[in-house]
């Protein structure tokens, strides 16, 4: 098996300079949410638990989002492979019509009916109210965000990471600097507390949008060809939706089950202590997975590339082990880490900083241990599925790789545990993480059936 890992020359640099800029990329989108929950968790743990629950609806938009960016990638890198930039501006003249809706549609609900969506999420009446401003605002932050990500995914898929780097960095600073004046009512700003965190990101993503419409009217790299984004044609939207629409079902689906776990915690008779709990364990999940998700980025461009270029099935097949190896093994060394940052620094120093009540520590210690246990899973299950599959043009089968576990194993088992058995807790928590055991396998099995193989960009291509 480790045969695999052997490259050509040059091969693993190549991969870290270009996953290396999707890492810190996603740290910084990461860093976004985390400044936010860890400065509302300063105010109050019950402004940490009414933030926790606002986000699970905002994450659904977050996911579709991510959705539609994996659906360019797929088509961009291989136009990328093609050399074909008239193509990517129609590609990506389609992602944004798709997610101006998405995101439109999403920040309207949000913003009439809040308190009803929020109803849905936790049954406690004082989180609803809490969190209502908060979902109102950051809803609206999402148009600009749907806009900003589709040009930087494809910046990403051809082979310039560093500009989403430089962009959601830029707003990560603005973001953290606006949550210390708004939410705590500094430099005379008025203490806003958790809407001045809704302020703070809504702002910060309108910053961003500006700076990607700068770039994009003076970059020659791949220039803009505004005929071609307004109307990219109906072929082009028909390979775009072809593609788009398994990968933004998969995603919306799939939110909707991570959903289902803030709800079930929600309902729960320690309702407030786990959302307390899942919100910090959230936040250790996204930034131990940012370098999965650059290494899944990386994947996904790599591969697709190599499609675009015409190259070889077997090879391409290859390419593809060596590339899932890298990844189990990175989730390998992070729970190496994250199993020694659990004694030495989580409980005796994160876990006090919010305020944690004896029962929501014991809930943050649980969580981290099963997350422990299946991060290597989980790891390989990203790059298969977001990065190797989905690259070529396996979306379908990607989705229900992605999809059974949650819904038929990990939402009930956690429903049935938290609410009907009302089983012990380290049960629960792995419970709501069961869903990494039955993916790996299923991914394997697709991984070597070669099936999941196609060229998009062939007009002949069923």
């Amino acid at each position: 098996m480790l045969q695999a890992l052997r490259r050509p020359s040059g091969f693993y640099k190549r991969l870290f300079l270009l996953a290396l800029p999707l890492m810190l990329q996603n740290l910084i989108t990461t860093s976004l949410g985390f400044v936010d929950t860890f400065m509302v968790g300063l105010v109050g743990d019950a402004e940490l638990s009414a933030v926790t629950a606002a986000n699970a609806p905002i994450f659904l938009i977050q996911v579709m989002i991510f959705g539609l960016m994996s659906s360019l990638t797929v088509l961009v890198s291989q136009y990328w492979g093609k050399g074909d930039p008239d193509a990517i501006n129609r590609t990506m003249g389609a992602a944004l019509y798709t997610g101006l809706a998405i995101s439109g549609v999403a920040a309207l609900v949000l913003f009439l009916f809040p308190t009803q969506v929020l109803s849905l999420v936790t049954s406690n009446a004082f989180l609803v109210e809490l969190g209502a401003p908060y979902l109102r605002i950051v809803g609206v932050s999402y148009v600009c965000n749907a806009v900003s990500s589709v040009y930087v995914s494809m910046q990403r898929s051809t082979e310039n990471p560093m500009f989403g780097t430089m962009v959601f960095g830029a707003s990560m600073l603005l973001n953290t600097l606006l949550n210390y004046i708004l939410i705590f009512g500094k430099l005379g700003a008025p203490r806003l507390g958790i809407v001045g965190a809704a302020l703070a990101t809504l702002t910060s993503r309108i910053v961003e949008l500006a700076i990607v419409m700068i770039y994009a009217s003076i970059n020659r790299r791949i220039p803009l060809n505004v005929a071609g984004l307004l109307r990219p044609g109906r072929d082009t939207v028909t390979i775009f939706f072809k593609n788009a629409a398994p990968i933004l079902v998969n995603e919306t689906l799939w939110g909707l089950g991570t959903t289902m776990m803030t709800i079930i915690m929600g309902h729960m008779l320690i309702s407030a202590d786990m959302l307390a709990a899942y919100a910090i364990m959230g936040n250790i999940d996204k930034f131990t997975t940012v370098s999965c998700f650059g290494l899944a980025g990386a994947t996904a461009v790599i591969v697709g590339k190599h499609i675009g270029e015409g190259s070889e099935r077997e090879e391409i097949y290859s390419l593809s082990q060596c590339l899932l190896l890298v990844a189990f093994l990175l989730g390998l060394g992070l729970s190496v880490v994250l199993a020694a940052a659990l004694p030495l620094f989580f409980v005796p120093v994160l876990y006090p900083l919010f305020s944690l009540s004896e029962t929501a520590t014991r809930a943050a210690v649980f969580l981290c241990i099963a997350y422990i246990v299946t991060l290597p899973l989980k790891s390989y299950d990203i790059s298969n599925i977001t990065g190797v599959l989905r690259a070529g043009g396996d979306a379908a089968m990607a989705s229900m790789i992605d999809l059974a576990p949650l819904w038929l194993v990990a939402v009930p088992l956690a429903a049935l545990t938290g609410w009907v058995l009302d089983a012990p807790l380290i049960l629960v928590c792995f419970s709501i993480y069961a869903e990494n055991f039955i993916k790996m396998p299923l991914g394997i099995l697709r991984l070597r059936s070669r099936k999941w193989i196609h060229d998009l960009t062939r007009r002949d291509n069923p």
